[in-house]
């Protein structure tokens, strides 16, 4: 029930309109008893600072904050995790005494939903697809995470270059390389692969379309994982199973950055089973 002592958290971003996130946070916030309502805010171009503003002066007590804004809300913080500077990236805000601090919960959430899916990243060579910002934080992630080696793919090489570069720097060797698309042929064909599929291509309404095509990149792949969510079976991963290996799609990664957002902003600690309530409920609230 709202009174007068309702805690508000919200969404932030240009679109909002097709969020699953108050699926999420309001299903949590009920099972858990917490006094906490989460709302979707719609934020026009050059309107962000002073939604970040008002944020703090209503008293909100946190904000996830979703394209085109990750990286531009970054100004605007009095603080920053020291994961979501490395990223470049920020999609949770969080109350402190004198202003948000900003947090990147997609890569831990990507993390955690590959880790519930039996999904290993220590050892594993890596091909991930795309040169974004996605395909960037990803590769820090696999950075973090003790990855063997990590092979990006893109249309365009020089951008997965400066990431390959960045990587790399970091590591303080040479952990990841770049290669055009259609490169991946000279991969060596007895390796199987973990995939990272991190561009938007097969996403609705495109769903027939996928990065790669040809059925012998997919014989080198024992896992695909893409991070789009709908279409729920994207035809990357329908690729992925017709050449022998196992798909999974990124609807637990937009759950537990869900979740690690709510564990932030609450303190509390969401164990498995209101994981799959509110799993289930963001399911609902897609239709599938």
């Amino acid at each position: 029930m709202i009174d007068g002592r309702t805690r508000t958290c919200g969404l932030i971003g240009n679109p909002v309109e097709h969020t699953m996130s108050p699926a999420i946070h309001n299903t949590l916030a009920q099972a858990m008893g917490e006094n906490l309502v989460y709302v979707p805010f719609p934020v026009p171009q050059g309107h962000l600072e002073e939604a970040v503003k008002g944020a703090w002066a209503l008293q909100l007590s946190g904000l996830n904050v979703t394209v085109p804004y990750k990286s531009q809300v970054i100004p605007f913080l009095r603080e920053l995790d020291p994961l979501a500077e490395k990223i470049g990236a920020v999609n949770t805000l969080v109350r402190t005494e004198d202003g948000f601090k900003g947090y990147n919960t997609d890569m831990p959430g990507l993390y955690r939903a590959m880790c519930r899916d039996g999904v290993s990243i220590e050892g594993e060579r890596v091909l991930l697809l795309g040169a974004g910002g996605v395909a960037r934080a990803v590769a820090i992630l696999l950075l973090e995470k003790n990855a063997r080696e990590i092979v990006l793919l893109n249309r365009t090489p020089e951008k997965a270059e400066q990431i390959a570069a960045e990587v790399n720097a970091l590591a303080g060797r040479q952990l990841a390389r770049a290669l055009a698309l259609s490169d991946y042929v000279t991969l060596p064909e007895r390796e199987r692969y973990l995939a990272i599929q991190a561009t938007s291509v097969g996403m609705f309404p495109h769903v027939e379309d996928a990065p790669l095509e040809d059925p012998d990149f997919y014989r080198r792949v024992h896992t695909g994982y893409d991070l789009i969510f709908n279409p729920a079976k994207t035809k990357f991963m329908s690729l992925v199973e017709a050449g022998g290996g196992r798909a999974c799609n990124g609807l637990k990664m937009l759950l537990y950055q869900g979740v690690i957002a709510y564990e932030l902003w609450t303190g509390a600690t969401v164990g498995r089973k209101l994981e799959e309530t509110a799993y289930q409920a963001m399911k609902q609230a897609m239709g599938i």
